[in-house]
């Protein structure tokens, strides 16, 4: 259980839960409903990634969904549905700026790990699409089936899978609705790694998630900002120097670096502190 100094936010969709020291593990709760999000709680999930990132004991995150069938469907249909006979304020269907689940479109501070326990579909292909490391099931699928039923993916995974992994496999998976396996989307760079089996996901996505816990938070932030920035911006030049310019003063001013360079100079596991960058 993680020593919290602040409380995380209250939330119906998502259950909180602590495996490991500095891990947090959302967990998508709505199994009945194929975990398909309404439009509340993407707000709900966003204001959960903000108090993540600013909560000094917690270091990694891992999103999942309850059950063994399904990551996440998508946005809750049925409720859009209503929403086209009684629509509500524009406000109340919007997400955040943050995207789907808080996550699809977060730029954020510290890395997030999806835990692919069944299918991820539409928004829930976006959450990993916009996850820094995935751990898919190996009963675990991807699609993004928007266009079948009028829609489109407009929660930022359509640039996302062409960066991730071309235009034309990109094309095929948003045009067709062309629904990948694990092995696939293992093939296609869109994923990292499947688990041994199903019941092991979020087991082998902690193991994952305490390698980053061991290293300096504060070299992990910026590490993370040093890949993003990378792959948002054009020039691999200018966005190294957009990191250096961001960071190199705080890294340098900060005690992780200082404890870290001690720590290996005596040869022992570097006792790391919260992250004040």
């Amino acid at each position: 259980m993680a020593s919290l100094k602040t409380q995380p936010p209250k939330s119906d969709s998502f259950i909180l839960s602590y495996p490991s020291p500095s891990i947090l593990l959302i967990t998508i709760n709505r199994p009945k409903q194929m975990n398909s999000i309404p439009s509340l709680a993407h707000w709900e999930a966003d204001a959960i990634v903000q108090w993540y990132d600013n909560e000094p004991s917690l270091n990694v995150a891992i999103i999942t969904g309850a059950g063994t069938k399904a990551f996440c469907a998508g946005q809750d249909l049925i409720e859009q549905a209503v929403f086209r006979k009684n629509p509500p304020p524009l406000s109340a269907r919007r997400h955040p700026p943050s995207g789907f689940a808080g996550i699809s479109r977060r730029v954020g501070k510290k890395p997030v790990i999806a835990a692919v326990n069944g299918f991820a579909l539409g928004g829930g292909f976006e959450i990993c699409l916009n996850c820094d490391i995935v751990v898919a099931a190996p009963t675990a699928s991807f699609g993004l089936p928007e266009a079948t039923v009028g829609l489109y993916a407009a929660a930022g995974g359509l640039p996302r899978v062409v960066r991730n992994c071309g235009m034309q496999i990109a094309s095929e998976i948003a045009l067709t609705g062309r629904r990948l396996t694990a092995q696939e989307a293992l093939g296609f760079n869109l994923i990292n790694k499947i688990s041994k089996s199903q019941e092991s996901v979020i087991e082998e996505s902690v193991e994952m998630a305490k390698k980053i816990a061991a290293l300096s938070p504060d070299a992990v932030i910026i590490t993370r900002a040093g890949l993003r920035e990378t792959w948002e911006t054009a020039s691999v030049e200018r966005a190294a120097q957009i990191v250096g310019e961001r960071f190199e003063k705080g890294l340098h001013e900060g005690e992780n670096i200082k404890i870290g360079l001690e720590a290996f100079g005596a040869k022992k596991k570097p006792q790391w502190v919260p992250s004040k960058l």
